[in-house]
């Protein structure tokens, strides 16, 4: 899949870290192409949040997570586009300004205001302490446990906190299978993050043998941005709904694709009942 392309128009990489994706083959102003075009994943569900959210009149606080979203995209897209140092940190660093928000949120829904003010300050500190010793340190591993750990208890949280703030059966059922579905499209994400980087020398060689556009299925690092992107928003959606209590039957309906189709296809008992 090698191309011929003049010198980079960012220069060498300064990044430490470098994904199996040819650097500059597809034009000398982005570095990797597809890592950098499926970063817009995130900026479009989070446009599509915010836009949901301004014709329910709601803005301020609840629109956070979304904006968060956005900023993943964006730092996302200007890391894989450049591969420096600095912006290498800055999409880093967004991955926690996106988490930091959500855990909070969900940590300190139906909580003590004392609970609340402790929970505001320890996290704004974990935050500070995490990102200072990241860049500082070049401590990946630091930033690695501390995202992971943070998704791990947003994850478990959320899905306690939903039959209790659920009582219809039916409504419960699907907003527990779309947030299921989320954390299976984080975790599938993963593993095509680990297979990106444990089988290279395969992906690159099979590239090279199916040619363009074919190949570009085969950057896998695009396609975690795009799965990690659908269970962020699915994440972000979801305890927005069950935090404001708006939490209604059709309120699948209205997130964005595929969630809807998801949705119907995992409760095939439901919609059958609907039938009758």
């Amino acid at each position: 899949m090698t191309l011929s392309v003049s010198t980079p128009f960012w220069g060498a990489p300064t990044s430490y870290l470098n994904f199996c994706e040819e650097d500059y083959v597809i034009t000398r102003y982005v570095a990797e192409f597809i890592n950098t075009l499926s970063s817009f994943t995130y900026i479009i569900y989070g446009i599509y949040g915010l836009i949901q959210l301004h014709q329910k009149k709601q803005t301020g606080s609840r629109s956070i997570p979304y904006c968060g979203l956005i900023g993943v995209g964006i730092c996302s897209g200007g890391y894989h586009m450049t591969l420096k140092y600095h912006t290498q940190m800055s999409d880093e660093l967004s991955m926690h300004l996106l988490t930091t928000p959500l855990l909070y949120r969900i940590l300190t829904f139906q909580a003590s205001p004392q609970f609340t003010k402790i929970a505001r300050i320890v996290l704004s500190l974990l935050f500070t302490i995490v990102m200072v010793v990241h860049m500082v340190m070049d401590e990946f591993l630091l930033h690695a446990v501390s995202f992971g750990t943070a998704v791990l208890l947003i994850t478990i949280r959320t899905l306690k906190i939903i039959p209790g703030q659920i009582s219809d059966v039916s409504t419960r059922k699907t907003i527990q299978n779309v947030a299921s579905f989320g954390v299976a499209s984080f975790v599938f994400g993963y593993l095509v993050w680990l297979i990106d980087e444990l089988a290279c020398r395969v992906l690159l060689s099979t590239r090279e043998v199916v040619g363009l556009p074919l190949a570009f299925f085969l950057e896998l690092h695009g396609w975690w941005h795009v799965f990690t992107a659908i269970g962020g928003y699915i994440a972000v959606a979801i305890i927005d709904l069950i935090t404001s209590g708006e939490v209604q039957a059709d309120s699948v309906e209205h997130l964005a694709w595929p969630l809807p189709i998801v949705a119907r296809f995992m409760a095939p008992g439901a919609e059958a009942s609907k039938e009758k």
